[in-house]
């Protein structure tokens, strides 16, 4: 809108420069004419009615973007290094977001969330689309370790822990266990999700940057991830090496429940994925 306003007030003024420069210096100018009026009013309605459509029409350049950490480099420390929090967020991300616009490119923006489903459909999406989600999901179910020990499951969350899994301790035993290297061999993530009945929750691992979300991952069908993990060796091997269970057994420190339990109660109430940022 604001660079439709602008051009009109060009073209405004270009129509009106050379009626009204004898004014500037001092001489005087015959009052404009009835006609001459009536065609300004007519070329700035064409003008604008052709600036609205193609401002319409035209898809947005980059339409995703890296949305912003909500919290510093290093407030993860000592459980995520700063240096991988930065090469994480501003590399590793950054690309994916790069490479889903180029895959977009033309076409209708939509949100992130809602290529998701039929991400399988076409290569881009499912790997710098999945990326971009998976990545934008994961930094804001996190907080810094003295943040983080403050928050804890909601009832309705520790709820379906208990009648899911038994305990927190033994859903953390089975989480850690999905995200051995075993389990999960190569890259890829690991997810508690909901299913989508809205009643049980279970943990799901995924290759690459595939998540529960897109339909034909997971043989059950589509499920929605609350929780997720990255174990991609670019989230964790400048400080821990080849020890991923020593870093997911560590990220405990910085799961923030109260976020966790913000998306299973929107998913439980929409049975739909969270949205996210970016």
């Amino acid at each position: 809108m604001a660079r439709l306003t602008a051009a009109i007030a060009l073209l405004a003024a270009a129509s009106g420069a050379s009626a009204w420069s004898t004014q500037r210096t001092g001489m005087s100018m015959k009052a404009e004419t009835e006609s001459s009026r009536r065609d300004w009013f007519k070329k700035a309605a064409t003008f604008a009615a052709g600036a609205a459509a193609t401002a319409a029409t035209a898809p947005a350049a980059n339409a995703y973007v890296v949305p912003d950490l909500p919290y510093a480099f290093e407030a993860l420390e000592p459980y995520i290094d700063a240096p991988t929090m930065k090469i994480h967020h501003d590399k590793h991300h950054a690309t994916y977001v790069a490479n889903i616009n180029k895959a977009t490119e033309g076409k209708d923006e939509v949100p992130i969330l809602d290529l998701m489903e039929n991400a399988l459909d076409a290569t881009p999406v499912r790997n710098s689309g999945g990326g971009h989600y998976n990545h934008a999901f994961f930094w804001t179910e996190m907080a810094p370790p003295d943040e983080a020990k403050k928050t804890k499951p909601s009832e309705q969350l520790q709820k379906l822990i208990d009648s899911s899994f038994g305990s927190i301790d033994e859903m953390k035993a089975e989480f850690e266990a999905k995200a051995a290297p075993g389990a999960v061999f190569g890259s890829g993530w690991v997810w508690v999700v909901v299913n989508q009945a809205g009643d049980k929750l279970s943990i799901v691992g995924t290759p690459n940057q595939d998540n529960p979300l897109m339909k034909g991952v997971l043989a059950d069908g589509i499920a929605f991830p609350i929780l997720g993990i990255d174990v991609w060796e670019h989230a964790y091997y400048l400080k821990y090496q080849n020890r991923r269970p020593e870093y997911v057994s560590n990220w405990w420190n910085v799961v923030n429940w109260d976020k966790v339990s913000e998306n299973c109660a929107y998913v439980v109430e929409n049975h739909a994925g969270v949205n996210v940022q970016g």
